[in-house]
């Protein structure tokens, strides 16, 4: 049986990032749009923060039953391990999509009932990432899921609940968001290129092979601080999100510099600390915007 301590490493809180910064920034477009309002914010926070356990738990589940976390460097697999089985742990991923659901029935009564639609898609989309016939994180699709989930609809959805609009802004803003999530994702699949290759998993990682995904995670950071500094012109409290971009330094030095094993695992920690500085300083310039 899993100990407490192991069932908070299977939840993988190293990603939780990928959560948080989408609702700063979207709460930061609201402030800016003059329509912050704290209680839809912090249930969106909620919803965030659960379905990245969730996805996270369900992909330990789903890998765990096919046998392609045997063998892997990096956080726990409480199913590839032995330390609990796959049916304790696909009950902790349908929990934590529980809590989602639950906290998005409230964001929708406060907002829209539209809302409810595109939450059962995001919990479609987090438990199909590796789970069910045609999982599509073996297909080098999850780096385009990534972004349109945990970076366009959270961030842009976060705006909605509390404005009750959509705006040209929150997409913006949410682009540089979605770029770094993606990152994190880039940066853990290379660490596991060789081993998803071995077992027919096939990333975009895979795809692309070490060498081009190495320029393509650099480029994906580069590419999120550009997005920043163009915001900025428009919103140039904005430019605070730039505060963040040294953060991106050495996670890109240690992937270009060939690292492997556990040097990107500190490189997959290095960007989700960026992503996380990135949203609070990107949330807070817009909000002074």
């Amino acid at each position: 049986m899993a100990t407490p301590a192991q069932w908070l490493a299977g939840a993988r809180p190293k990603t939780l990032p990928a959560a948080v910064a989408p609702v700063l920034v979207g709460s930061g477009v609201a402030q800016a749009l003059d329509g912050f309002r704290l209680l839809p914010a912090l249930l969106a926070l909620l919803v965030a923060l659960a379905l990245q356990v969730g996805v996270n738990y369900a992909n330990d589940h789903s890998d765990g039953k096919r046998g392609t976390d045997a063998d892997r460097v990096g956080p726990m697999r409480l199913v590839g391990s032995g330390a609990a089985s796959a049916q304790a742990v696909l009950v902790a991923a349908l929990l934590a999509f529980a809590v989602a659901g639950v906290a998005g029935l409230a964001l929708a009564a406060l907002s829209s009932w539209w809302l409810v639609l595109v939450g059962a898609v995001s919990i479609a989309a987090a438990w199909t990432y590796t789970g069910g016939p045609i999982p599509y994180g073996y297909r080098a699709l999850g780096e385009v899921f990534v972004f349109v989930f945990f970076g366009l609809v959270a961030t842009v959805g976060t705006t909605f609940v509390q404005t009750r609009t959509v705006e040209g802004l929150a997409f913006a803003a949410a682009v540089p968001v979605g770029l770094l999530i993606t990152a994190i994702l880039v940066v853990n699949n290379l660490r596991d290129v060789h081993g998803d290759a071995a077992v027919g998993k096939r990333t975009l990682a895979v795809l692309l092979g070490e060498r081009s995904t190495r320029f393509f995670f650099v480029g994906l950071l580069a590419v999120s601080f550009v997005v920043v500094l163009l915001v900025g012109l428009a919103r140039p409290w904005a430019l605070l999100g730039l505060l963040a971009a040294p953060l991106a330094v050495p996670p890109a030095r240690t992937v270009l510099r060939g690292g492997t094993g556990p040097a990107l695992i500190s490189a997959l920690q290095g960007t989700g600390q960026a992503t996380l500085v990135t949203g609070v300083v990107f949330g807070l310039g817009l909000a002074l915007s």
